[in-house]
């Protein structure tokens, strides 16, 4: 037996509903400060620097969430192939 319940609902509500603070404010203030900082880069090699200072734990923080979105990838990518071999 297949269940499939649909949500309409905007993320706000979601946050609202999981119980999730509201982040909003955080999130401008980083995306302003991301946008101030990147004005100000004249060369690639700067962009490059100024992300790697950004990120939590520099480097390490990168690769790592870097693996974290490949294998989220991948995961995505098992779950949709054996969806379509279950049909």
């Amino acid at each position: 037996m297949k269940v499939t319940i649909e949500i309409d609902c905007s993320p706000e509500e979601a946050r609202q509903f999981l119980g999730l603070p509201d982040v909003s404010k955080a999130n401008q203030f980083y995306v302003e400060a991301i946008a101030k900082g990147m004005k100000g880069a004249a060369n690639i090699d700067q962009l490059q620097d100024f992300a790697k200072g950004l990120a939590p734990m520099g480097q390490l923080g990168m690769k790592l969430f870097q693996q974290v979105m490949e294998s989220g990838s991948a995961f995505a990518q098992g779950a949709a192939k054996k969806k379509r071999e279950d049909d």
